[in-house]
Parts: structure tokens; sequence; C-alpha cells
């Protein structure tokens, strides 16, 4: 499975791919080490490098994750305003995958300002917009959001019409 390493201090918020130079120094680091010619040297350079990198993670200086964690974090920060930090973009899903989530619903409920939803991840979306369900929501069943124009959310329960919603937790 590949890895990802992202320097903590160093997280961009840029949408832009990685290149080389972009890269954390302690991993850049480790990949000159292939460039060495000699196996005495080339190997006291893994072994320096991979000593570096590994202490750097135990302190929390670098957190390597894996490419279902990314998913796992995006998923997780679907929904909330500035939750898109794109700090994993192009990491570990596409846009697609971006654009929609699917679950299921824990609980649903009515107030006079509209549905307020509970999600199986806990997350709690509430209605923004009047428009009326026609058949009640019950816990269990498919929810999926999707994303709307300028920033909005639609939430659908098992295929019914959507209603304009706005992730509160």
């Amino acid at each position: 499975m590949p890895l990802l390493v992202s320097m903590l201090a160093a997280i961009s918020v840029q949408a832009a791919p990685q290149d080389a130079a972009s890269r954390p120094e302690l991993l850049q680091r480790l990949v000159a080490c292939r460039a060495e010619t000699v196996d005495a040297a080339r190997l006291a350079c893994f072994d320096a490098a991979v000593a570096a990198l590994d202490a750097a993670e135990r302190s929390g200086d670098v957190t390597v994750v894996d490419r279902e964690q990314v998913r796992a974090a995006r998923r997780s920060l679907f929904g909330i305003e500035g939750g898109d930090l794109n700090i994993f973009r192009g990491r570990g899903g596409d846009e697609a995958e971006d654009a929609t989530l699917e679950t299921r619903l824990a609980s649903a409920g009515q107030g006079r300002d509209g549905w307020r939803f509970t999600l199986e991840d806990g997350s709690v979306w509430r209605q923004i917009d009047s428009e009326r369900l026609r058949v009640t929501p019950r816990a269990g069943q498919s929810v999926v959001i999707r994303r709307g124009a300028i920033g909005s959310y639609l939430l659908s329960v098992d295929g019914a019409r959507s209603l304009r919603v706005r992730r509160e937790r």
C-alpha cells in the first residue's frame, strides 16, 4: 500500500501537484540516497536518512498515512466549512469521491426551522431550505449528500427529493 508523508509544520493548502522541490527535506534526503553509486556509501546514506525520518515520525514532526487513512480523514471533513483544506488533494481520492457522501441515517427530527439529520458517523446536518419531505425519514435508511452550487449541500434520504442542508457538526 502506498505511503504518503506530510510534514505537519509545512502543510500546503494549495491544490498544486507535489514536485520534487516541494517534498519535505527528510523525504528528499532519503530519495537522494539512490544516486549514491558506491554500495557502502548508499547504505550509509539510507541508514542515516531512514533514522532521521523515523525519529521525526516518532516525535510527531512527520506523519505517515496510508491511502485509506487519507480517505477516512477527507470523509470526516465532508461538509465542514473550511474542512476541505486540500491537504490531501490528488492523494488518495478523486473529485467524484469528494463530491458525494453515502451513509446511513442514525436519526432525524423535524423542528420549526426544518429537519435535522444525524448520520451513522455522528455528523449532524440541518435543513436550510423550505422543501418538504413526502415521507418521514427513519433510522437505517440510506443517505446521499452531494455538493451543490456555491458551497451548499443536497441531502437525499432513500432516493427521495433532495433538501438543501448545512453541516452543524
